[in-house]
């Protein structure tokens, strides 16, 4: 049985690690819109450069996360977008701008489809559950703008033309000996 006063230090450890996530220090990854509401549609505030210091509020809303600038604007940000000030590395924050991109596909983040669950991934990517895929919309936008990028093989062939790449043969990778088949013998063993 705990004594009253565990249950208070315990309760009050509990309220200090959760007030402690709700003001982090963040900084912008790369440069970024701080907008209004929790939407690639919401209007923007300001545009942010790389590395601006922010503080994380405790409000959040699907990928999107509510910060405060150093100069004192508040508004809300993609969490494909911010970091600690320790997270290093141009790969990682490629790679999180790509899956920003996938998000932003599917319109996550939209005002009429907010999810508060607060389900999240270590990294920051939440699954989806049948009810997330029966009610994901698209960003047809998105999906246009995607689709105007695209390019046929004339295009792409003259692309490496221009910019001096030339075909290369690769061998073919050797073909990998099957595993061993299973000895379905005893060995020993008794159920």
């Amino acid at each position: 049985m705990r004594t009253p006063i565990t249950c208070i230090l315990l309760a009050l450890a509990l309220l200090g690690s959760l007030s402690a996530q709700a003001q982090e220090a963040l900084v912008t990854k790369r440069q970024t819109t701080l907008r209004e509401g929790p939407s690639e549609s919401a209007t923007a505030i300001a545009t942010l450069p790389a590395q601006t210091a922010l503080t994380r509020q405790p409000t959040r809303q699907g990928a999107w996360v509510q910060v405060k600038t150093a100069a004192g604007a508040s508004g809300w940000l993609h969490l494909f977008d911010v970091g600690t000030s320790t997270e290093q590395g141009s790969v990682a924050n490629a790679a999180t701008g790509a899956l920003r991109g996938l998000s932003n596909l599917f319109n996550r983040g939209s005002a009429q489809n907010q999810n508060t669950s607060g389900t999240t991934a270590t990294v920051g990517i939440r699954g989806l559950g049948a009810e997330d895929i029966a009610n994901a919309q698209p960003n047809l936008a998105a999906l246009a703008q995607a689709e105007g990028l695209r390019q046929d093989t004339a295009q792409a062939k003259r692309f490496a033309t221009e910019a001096g790449l030339s075909t290369h043969t690769v061998d073919a990778l050797p073909v990998p000996t099957p595993p061993a088949p299973a000895n379905n013998t005893n060995a020993g063993f008794s159920p």
